[in-house]
């Protein structure tokens, strides 16, 4: 498993199941096209580029280029790094039938060439025993239950508030807050976030 400091964004959840196979980092979907009508999922990617850079990795079809291009054109370019598939032709397990322009997209992509595209892209790999890992656990779904986030009868309702006050999606899940938490904070801005929650 490869930890690389940049957040990555892929367009889908298959994607994400077979990125997540490779890399340990931050994982966002764009949902697709959804991306342009969610501005509170603009903003997540805008936030997660901010603290910790994003790679932008999408199909090498056409439309994962009109999504690459808005991902560029909302977030600031200093903050992006932009990995790119190779084009293979076939149709991924999956499918029943190729896509539209029958290339395979990052689902369909081996693990050898997913690191290569993330190598070239200029991804930040960290050593496995980097400091700051050993030194800082994660918040766990325990911290967000302690915080009144999770399994309590107003549980949704504190999240809510504390999704809005972060200017993250309002659909977030508890366990995808806990994504963002351990994937864009400290363990000290995490801890501090939940004391105000």
């Amino acid at each position: 498993m490869l930890h690389i400091q940049e957040a990555i964004v892929v367009e889908g959840r298959y994607d994400k199941n077979t990125l997540s196979q490779v890399v340990d980092t931050l994982i966002l979907e764009t949902g697709g096209f959804q991306i342009f009508k969610d501005p509170e999922k603009m903003a997540l990617l805008r936030r997660a580029a901010e603290r910790r850079g994003l790679i932008v990795l999408t199909d090498s079809d056409g439309a994962g280029f009109v999504i690459r291009n808005r991902i560029r054109g909302v977030i600031p370019a200093r903050f992006l790094k932009h990995a790119y598939i190779p084009d293979i032709y076939g149709k991924e397990r999956r499918k029943r039938q190729p896509g539209k322009e029958g290339k395979l997209g990052v689902e369909g992509m081996p693990p050898a060439i997913l690191e290569d595209v993330l190598r070239r892209a200029g991804a930040a790999f960290l050593k496995e025993d980097a400091p700051e890992r050993q030194n800082s656990p994660p918040i766990t779904k325990a911290d967000l239950f302690a915080a009144g986030l999770s399994g309590g009868p107003d549980s949704a309702v504190k999240r809510q508030a504390l999704l809005k006050r972060l200017a993250l999606p309002e659909h977030m899940s508890a366990n995808a807050l806990l994504a963002v938490l351990n994937g864009c904070y400290s363990r000290e801005e995490a801890e501090e976030i939940l004391k105000d929650a």
